[in-house]
């Protein structure tokens, strides 16, 4: 099974909480069947990608990242790669290469999408599939040569430098 029609079915068997995210879930799943390579950074128009909002074992505090190319407190994520299985594959690989927590427990299906402009191509879409993760207790983060910085945030008191996407997601990933 390819990655596109992976997610396509993770996709197709996702329910949106919304009607706003069950638009955008068509539109994702309607990019996947117009374009062979809507997993990659090589399509143009835009892609999909993988994020993961990464909670303490309390549920309580939220690890971000400070995203060197925006300048805002983020998720973990990026891009599909070609060994990815799947989207989840893609989405626990880029939380464990970004945080150094080998150990996390990945949600089995996405909590959120989110769709934003990005520098790829001059200027293309990512296509966010949004998965939330648990770190066991005690779990210690490293930060990565992807991130300026690596933080703990309480959820009820994220930092001003985020966007309302991170924030819809950890209410989405809380509710």
């Amino acid at each position: 099974m390819t990655l596109a029609t992976q997610a396509r079915g993770v996709l197709m068997s996702w329910t949106p909480a919304d009607s706003a995210q069950q638009q955008l879930r068509d539109e994702y799943v309607a990019h996947i069947d117009s374009f062979d390579d809507a997993m990659y950074r090589s399509c143009v128009p835009g892609h999909l990608t993988a994020s993961t909002l990464i909670l303490d074992h309390a549920k309580e505090q939220v690890l971000l990242t400070l995203h060197p190319k925006v300048g805002l407190w983020l998720q973990m994520g990026g891009h599909c790669e070609e060994p990815d299985a799947s989207l989840q594959d893609a989405a626990a690989r880029e939380a464990r290469e970004e945080s150094g927590i080998a150990d996390l427990v990945l949600s089995d299906a996405p909590i959120r999408l989110d769709r934003h402009r990005v520098g790829c191509h001059g200027g293309s879409w990512h296509l966010d599939v949004q998965y939330v993760a648990i770190a066991p207790p005690g779990a210690r983060e490293e930060i990565s040569d992807e991130s300026l910085d690596l933080a703990w945030f309480a959820v009820d008191g994220l930092p001003d430098l985020t966007d309302d996407a991170l924030r819809a997601l950890v209410v989405a990933a809380l509710g």
